[in-house]
């Protein structure tokens, strides 16, 4: 008998790609990133961090709130978020959760009749 483990960025790719319109892939310096249409809603480099772009005070909230850290390029809005145990993978679930929700809430998802 073989058991396999998952890894971080395995556990959130098969939760975040299992909501409708999203789609995963490596990005151009070769993040893996997922995006509903055109619009990121966040990626992930290995197992070890993801990187998110927020509205600048959902950005600064989050901050705040401990949630996310300051990202390697220092712009408003662009959070990370360090995972190094289970609980990381699930927070980072739950923002790329807050993206995705907020884009279907402006855009629709795409394919279907609220696109």
């Amino acid at each position: 008998m073989t058991t396999t483990t998952q890894g971080a960025s395995e556990r959130i790719t098969e939760a975040v790609t299992a909501w409708p319109g999203v789609v995963a892939g490596t990005g151009s310096r070769g993040e893996w990133g997922f995006n509903i249409g055109r619009r990121s809603i966040g990626h992930l480099h290995g197992d070890r961090v993801a990187h998110f772009a927020f509205p600048r005070e959902l950005a600064a909230g989050l901050k705040a709130a401990g949630r996310v850290g300051p990202h390697p390029i220092d712009k408003p809005g662009l959070a990370a978020r360090r995972i190094e145990g289970e609980a990381d993978v699930l927070e980072v679930i739950e923002l790329m959760r807050m993206n995705y929700d907020r884009a279907v809430a402006n855009y629709g998802v795409p394919g279907t009749d609220a696109a």
